[in-house]
């Protein structure tokens, strides 16, 4: 086994050694494996209980079929594509914007894929859209008319699923790519205009010897956002 997939011990472990994962083995879920993980975030908390999850869980020909579909939209630069929400400010502002670009600059450079080089840079975003070839593809969504309480709940099941799979041996990469194609996604998935698409999620096995994922981005230290009052 790649020590880059040995289960986490514990939560702490489980926590540290999450990344973002962008190049998959080949090698199947087992599917109660698969199906166990996404099981655990029935235990995530909400307010009120409201449970505002909705998760499909793709493998096979069906996720080859709608990945395929978003990627052809983005390769052949298809026009009314948007997504549901905004991500981020327009324009995006310090400190954030220094952060993102070091995130950009610094997965970029890892994979040798120079500034301006856009030939380069939209063949390897094109990868996002397939779930950069994992067996496993999670595409997430919220009834509209929920509020953004019910999306901070959001945040806390999917974390509860990526600490499950390294759990298990599996990682995961979050893609809010997905969210850029929702009409895809909810025509592929045969979903109504009620849900929005939040996001998608990449999970397997980690494919040790890609450089792709040696790539790391820094963290903010402790004393940057957090205060302790005595």
């Amino acid at each position: 086994m790649d020590d880059i997939n040995r289960p986490a011990a514990e939560v702490f472990e489980a926590a540290r050694t999450r990344r973002s994962i962008r190049a998959y083995r080949p090698d199947p879920v087992p599917p109660q494996l698969l199906r166990g993980i996404v099981e655990l975030g029935r235990h995530a908390p909400s307010g009120s209980n409201i449970q505002p999850w909705q998760v499909h869980v793709l493998t096979g020909a069906t996720l080859r079929r709608v990945g395929q579909a978003i990627q052809a939209a983005f390769l052949n630069d298809e026009p009314g594509h948007k997504r549901d929400y905004d991500y981020y400010t327009d324009p995006v502002f310090e400190p954030y914007l220094a952060r993102r670009r070091a995130c950009g600059w610094g997965l970029y450079g890892t994979l040798g894929i120079g500034k301006g080089d856009h030939e380069k840079s939209k063949a390897y975003r094109a990868q996002n859209y397939v779930f950069f070839g994992a067996p496993a593809g999670l595409i997430f969504t919220i009834d509209r008319k929920l509020e953004k309480g019910s999306w901070l709940d959001y945040g806390m099941f999917l974390q509860t699923l990526m600490l499950a799979a390294r759990a298990k041996g599996l990682h995961t990469c979050a893609e809010a790519s997905i969210a850029s194609y929702p009409d895809i996604v909810r025509r592929e998935l045969g979903l109504g205009e009620d849900r929005v698409v939040i996001c998608g999620m990449a999970m397997g096995y980690a494919d040790g010897a890609a450089v792709v994922n040696r790539f790391q981005p820094e963290r903010i230290a402790l004393e940057q956002y957090a205060t302790f009052l005595y």
